[in-house]
C-alpha cells in the first residue's frame, strides 16, 4: 500500500495517542466542575493552553479550541461579520479557498454582505495590485489560505497585511490548515488564524482559532462555560493534550521534514514531466513541496485514480471536501481551462513517505498511463 493523500488526512502518531490516553485516564472530570477533580482538569487545560500558545508565539487568551478547521473558519468569518457589520459589509477572498471558507461567505452574501474575489497571478499568488483596488473603507475582512489545499500555493501574508495599513477596520483571517507545521508563518501579520490537529498527525475532532486580543467575535455556538466566552462547550482536555503533542512534534521536526519531502516532490515532478499529456498546476517556486497538483490531457483523472487504487496506491483528484465530478476551482481560476480543471490529480507527501513508495508510484503511474492511453 502506498498512501500519497496526506493533504486530506494523516495517520495519528503513536505519541499523540499516548498523550490522549494519558489525559483521558488521569483527567476524566469535567473541567467546569467545582470540586478538586474538576479544578485539576481545568488547571491542566490552562497549562496546555499556555504551552500551545508558546509554540505558536501567541498569548494563551488568544486561543479558542474548536472541533476542527471548519468550525474555526465559520467562527472567524461569521463572528467577524456579525461583530463588525456596523463598520462595513465588504469581504475579500480568493478562488483558492476551502469550502469551509466559501460556505460561510456564501451564507453571508445571502445576509446582505458583499464578497469580492481578488485576481490571482499566473503562479497562483494573490495579485496585490488588484487587492489594492478592491480594498474600501467598508472592507472588514480578508480571508486567504496561507497554503491552499489543492495547488499548495504559499501566499505572502506579510505583503498582504501591509496593504491594510490604511484600512484600520479590516482584519486578516488566514486558514493555516495546510501550513501549520510545514511552512513558516508570519503570525505577527495575522489577526485570525485557523488550523486543525488531524493534518499534523493528530486526532480528529480538535482544532483551534487564534484570535488576537484586539479582535472581537460574535460567538457561533452559544451555551455554558468553556475556556473562552467565544465558544461554548465542555472543554475536551484529552483532545487538547493530544493536539499539543502533535503540534510540538510537527514544529520541532518541520525543517527536516520539509527537506525530505522536497526531494520526493522533485523526483515525482521530474518523472511526470516526461509525459507530454501531464500539465503541472503547482508551480515549484511558490508552492509547498507537500502538494503536487497535475492535470492529465485527454485522460479522466478519476480513471487514473481508480487504476492506481487497484494497485493499492492512494491519491486524490481534488480536496477531499470538494463535490466529486466538478472542476477544480483553483485550477480553473488559474488556467481558465475547464477540461484541465476537470482532470486534476493531487499527490501529497509526508515525512513518513519513503523512496521505495515514490519509486513504486512512478512505475505504477507509467503502467496506468499506458493502459489509459
Amino acid at each position: 500500500m502506498i498512501y500519497l493523500d496526506y493533504a486530506a488526512d494523516t495517520p495519528v502518531r503513536k505519541e499523540v495517542l499516548e498523550a490522549f490516553n494519558e489525559a483521558s485516564e488521569k483527567y476524566f472530570a469535567n473541567p467546569n466542575a467545582n470540586h478538586a477533580l474538576g479544578k485539576a482538569a481545568k488547571a491542566r487545560i490552562e497549562v496546555l493552553t499556555a504551552q500551545i500558545a508558546e509554540l505558536l508565539n501567541v498569548k494563551p487568551q488568544e486561543l479558542i479550541f474548536t472541533s476542527g478547521a471548519t468550525e474555526s473558519n465559520n467562527l472567524a468569518i461569521k463572528g467577524v461579520a456579525e461583530q463588525y457589520g456596523r463598520k462595513g459589509k465588504h469581504i475579500i477572498t480568493s478562488f483558492l479557498e476551502h469550502s469551509s471558507v466559501t460556505g460561510p461567505l456564501s451564507y453571508l452574501q445571502e445576509k446582505g454582505y458583499e464578497v469580492d474575489y481578488v485576481n490571482l497571478r499566473p503562479d497562483g499568488r494573490i495579485d496585490l495590485e488588484h487587492l489594492k483596488e478592491l480594498l474600501r473603507p467598508d472592507t472588514i475582512l480578508l480571508s486567504f489560505a496561507a497554503v491552499d489545499s489543492e495547488l499548495g500555493v504559499v501566499q505572502d501574508l506579510t505583503a498582504i497585511k501591509k496593504l491594510l495599513g490604511d484600512y484600520p477596520n479590516c482584519l486578516l483571517h488566514v486558514d493555516a490548515t495546510q501550513a501549520i507545521g510545514k511552512v513558516h508563518l508570519d503570525i505577527e501579520s495575522i489577526d485570525l488564524m485557523t488550523f486543525t490537529a488531524h493534518k499534523v498527525y493528530g486526532i480528529h475532532g480538535i482544532g483551534a482559532l487564534v484570535k488576537k486580543e484586539k479582535v472581537y467575535l460574535t460567538p457561533v455556538i452559544h451555551g455554558g462555560l468553556s475556556t473562552t466566552p467565544f465558544r461554548s462547550g465542555t472543554p475536551t482536555l484529552a483532545l487538547i493534550q493530544s493536539m499539543y503533542t502533535a503540534l510540538e512534534l510537527a514544529l520541532r521536526e518541520q525543517n527536516d521534514s520539509c527537506k525530505r519531502v522536497a526531494q520526493f516532490n522533485t523526483q515525482v515532478r521530474q518523472a511526470l514531466s516526461q509525459y507530454p499529456e501531464v500539465m503541472m498546476n503547482s508551480q515549484e517556486a511558490v508552492t509547498t513541496p507537500y502538494i503536487l497538483n497535475i492535470s492529465l490531457k485527454g485522460i479522466k483523472a478519476s480513471l487514473m485514480q481508480q487504476k492506481l487504487e487497484e494497485r493499492e496506491i492512494y491519491i486524490s483528484t481534488k480536496s477531499a471536501c470538494v463535490t466529486p465530478n466538478t472542476p477544480s476551482r483553483p485550477v480553473l481560476a488559474l488556467s481558465g481551462d475547464r477540461k484541465r480543471a476537470l482532470s486534476t490529480l493531487r499527490i501529497s507527501f509526508s515525512h513518513l513517505t519513503i523512496k521505495k513508495e515514490i519509486d513504486g508510484f512512478i512505475e505504477a503511474f507509467k503502467m496506468c498511463y499506458q493502459e489509459l492511453k
